[in-house]
């Protein structure tokens, strides 16, 4: 089982509440997903990449609770841009994935103001250098999932 690092963990309920009273935090969101165990709302702040009018959320510390609740579940909910959104989610296939590292997640960071992009750099290359320049690897390793309407 994989583990957010311990600074994200202890940030995390900080920037639930920051999300909750509905401070913009970039692409970041409060996702809420069904626990596959106790059936229970959980929630998570995560970053929802939006490009081309899709968006795809990322497991960017591998197979964590989020992720397989999210997996087991298959939906989530948000608010994106002030409006409650439902989602059917798709995990997307090594292929696809790889497609997505390759092609999607580039561009989607370029999209990011220069700030963003800072700091979309050093994050990524702390918690996972195979975002920036091993695609192959981050497919493998960093699971992600189409959100689609509904």
């Amino acid at each position: 089982m994989s583990h957010a690092p311990a600074l994200i963990r202890l940030s995390n309920p900080l920037a639930s509440k920051l999300l909750k009273l509905g401070l913009p935090m970039g692409p970041n969101v409060l996702l809420t997903v069904r626990g596959r165990t106790s059936g229970l709302p959980r929630s998570m702040p995560v970053a929802i990449a939006e490009l081309d009018g899709r968006r795809w959320v990322i497991g960017a510390y591998g197979d964590v609770q989020w992720v397989r609740n999210l997996r087991a579940a298959g939906e989530a909910h948000a608010r994106l841009h002030g409006q409650a959104v439902h989602f059917r989610a798709h995990e997307l296939s090594a292929d696809e994935a790889l497609a997505f590292y390759t092609e999607s997640f580039p561009r989607f960071l370029a999209q990011l103001p220069a700030v963003g992009r800072a700091f979309s750099k050093v994050f990524f290359g702390l918690v996972g250098p195979e975002f920036l320049n091993d695609p192959a690897r981050a497919a493998q390793t960093k699971p992600v999932f189409e959100l689609l309407p509904g």
